[in-house]
């Protein structure tokens, strides 16, 4: 059926399977989260995205692969695994419970400018003004969302709420980083960091005294989310950045996320997007544009 397709329209085709699913996760968690406390959906969401890269792995074929990792690989992985799905995770849908999805999801969102912001202290890299001048617009439409359009009065629903979704951008953003020193094989890298964060999870869990049977519709969500949040959608933007033939042509495809996001969440959830929301979602579009078009200037004319 594909072998009609060049290779820009597979990872074209990879790029908006990927993004479909993503554009859906804010509304699977919100319902999600109806059924299972955030700690709880943490946990089964990734038994399922560790069942499903398992399998992922194995139709790959990849299996092999596993004893190609070193001890010192096996740990960091591991480090990565409390990163990301366990503190991030946690984090967000605690967020999520707090926050109408929207404002969660949008905020969320900006992960790609604090990448920009830790990448300084962290790859060394260094920032010119105007990429700067493009965060600090991205910025001021977090909180226009945040504020609900309430700029100068500065009155947030929920600092809380925001603090949590603002923090998960750091964590996300601190695992792509260490992640790009990790030069095994990212499939598997994946498997191994999401089994790896599996008895963080646990004992969080247990600590918490939060262990629950999950009805029928948490198990829906849960699986949901496991599958298409944490596994597929992830493997499946791999191959469309590896397939593409140039990344910049399927990595401009993801600012179509937030706006699918919010006309589901609309039809879904019944949510009345906020104008605030929409200037805000633009607002942060419009830096992380500049900031993509200067940081390509930039090294077009080093």
């Amino acid at each position: 059926m594909f072998s009609s397709f060049s290779n820009q329209n597979k990872a074209y085709l990879f790029a908006g399977i990927a993004i479909f699913f993503w554009s859906t996760v804010a509304t699977a968690f919100k319902l999600a989260l109806e059924h299972l406390e955030p700690i709880q959906l943490v946990f089964y969401s990734t038994l399922f995205s560790v069942i499903v890269l398992f399998f992922i792995t194995l139709i790959q074929g990849k299996l092999g692969l596993i004893k190609s990792f070193s001890k010192s690989a096996l740990i960091y992985c591991a480090f990565l695994g409390l990163l990301n799905p366990c503190l991030y995770y946690i984090i967000l849908f605690k967020g999520y419970d707090i926050l109408p999805a929207q404002e969660a999801m949008v905020i969320n969102f900006s992960w790609p400018v604090m990448i920009v912001i830790l990448s300084i202290p962290i790859l060394k890299q260094k920032i010119d003004i105007k990429s700067f001048l493009s965060i600090v617009i991205c910025y001021i439409g977090v909180v226009v969302i945040a504020s609900k359009g309430s700029l100068f009065s500065m009155q947030f629903e929920s600092l809380l709420g925001v603090g949590y979704i603002l923090m998960t951008t750091v964590i996300w953003s601190l695992f792509w980083l260490f992640n790009t020193k990790n030069s095994n094989d990212s499939v598997v890298s994946l498997f191994f960091i999401f089994l790896f964060s599996l008895p963080y999870i646990l004992i969080i869990v247990y600590l918490s005294d939060s262990f629950v049977i999950p009805s029928l519709k948490g198990v829906i969500g849960s699986a949901y989310i496991g599958l298409f949040e944490m596994g597929v959608s992830v493997v499946l933007w791999q191959l469309a950045l590896k397939t593409s033939t140039t990344v910049s042509r399927v990595a401009s495809l993801v600012f179509i996320t937030p706006f699918l996001s919010l006309l589901i969440l609309h039809f879904v959830l019944k949510e009345d997007i906020l104008a605030s929301t929409i200037f805000g979602v633009i607002l942060i579009c419009l830096g992380l544009i500049l900031q993509k078009y200067f940081t390509r200037k930039s090294l077009e004319t080093s």
